[in-house]
């Protein structure tokens, strides 16, 4: 299949997945609900989904100068813009971002492998805090959601806590894994940073950026769901962040839309929240995203649609991966 079409197809998806969400949800609830929000909540879960992704703009930053690969502050938060500007207006949910923002970083003189390395263990590095808090969120959560599964509060809480705990170990035995990869040479950036005196520095300082980004971007999902009268407590929300989030990063839509509220129905069901609020608070989410892009087209601008097809298409760009 062409990428056009394979692009067309994922958009067409994702608005499918939408409209049949949002068909379920009754839009003229979900309109009056969106009419009725807040705006000092709205506010400020646009300023919490703000410094979130000002948090990780940073991560990205250090993560690519431990790597090899330098740039400044401001080129880290220019270009972590703009990849959120693309993410927000080309099918493939977060892979379109990505891939300018190794690109681009590339294409400063920076070394290929760390480049991309950079943007892969960026992903790697929230992807690991997220499933986290989400585990500790169940935990917390385990009488609504054992109810709603048919579980065992007890069973469910023992099983989130330990397979969290076994989860923020495992990148400290990342030394030893690559140790047995050694054979693999795609993963020598990856080894030769590993094994250096200040690996379990950099893990530290990592897992408090990611932290503190997906705190901050639970934050703003719950502000939007406060705007529409959703009360949960912050354990329901730190749940939540970790299959909406999830989902909303699967390269089948546009932005994440339609995947994202999905999981926002299935997600908060357990503890009561109505589909029309709970599709109401994930596209509000959504729409923090579009602001964001557009904010930032604004502020460093976007690049034009040949740079950034360019930036994203390996055969243009003349380099393999």
């Amino acid at each position: 299949m062409k990428p056009s079409r394979k692009i067309l197809l994922r958009a067409l998806l994702g608005l499918a997945l939408l409209g049949a969400v949002l068909a379920l949800a009754d839009p003229r609830r979900v309109l009056a609900s969106l009419g009725q929000a807040h705006p000092g909540w709205l506010l400020a879960g646009l300023a919490a989904a703000i410094a979130s992704n000002l948090v990780s703009a940073l991560r990205w930053r250090a993560l690519a100068r431990w790597l090899g690969a330098d740039m400044g502050v401001r080129d880290a938060v220019r270009w972590y813009f703009q990849a959120i500007g693309l993410n927000a207006l080309l099918p493939g949910a977060v892979v379109g971002g990505d891939l300018y923002r190794a690109v681009v970083l590339r294409r400063t003189g920076q070394d290929a492998g760390a480049s991309s390395w950079s943007v892969v263990l960026d992903r790697v590095s929230g992807l690991w805090m997220l499933c986290a808090i989400g585990g500790l969120g169940a935990a917390a959560s385990a009488d609504a959601l054992g109810a709603a599964l048919g579980l065992s509060p007890a069973l469910l809480r023992g099983v989130a806590l330990c397979g969290t705990a076994l989860w923020l170990v495992l990148p400290w035995c990342l030394p030893a894994l690559l140790r047995r990869g050694a054979s693999w040479r795609w993963l020598a950036p990856l080894r030769t940073a590993a094994v250096r005196p200040d690996f379990q520095r950099q893990l530290g300082w990592q897992a408090l950026a990611s932290g503190a980004v997906q705190g901050l971007s639970a934050a703003a999902l719950a502000a939007g769901g406060l705007a529409l009268g959703i009360q949960l407590p912050p354990a329901a929300w730190a749940w939540a962040i970790a299959p909406v989030f999830l989902m909303a990063a699967l390269p089948v839509s546009v932005g994440g839309w339609g995947t994202r509220e999905a999981a926002a129905v299935a997600a908060l069901a357990p503890f009561g929240v109505a589909v029309p609020a709970a599709v109401g608070a994930a596209m509000l989410y959504g729409v923090y995203g579009l602001v964001q892009g557009a904010l930032g087209a604004l502020a460093f601008g976007l690049p034009s649609r040949g740079k950034a097809v360019a930036a994203i298409d390996p055969a243009q760009d003349g380099h393999e991966h």
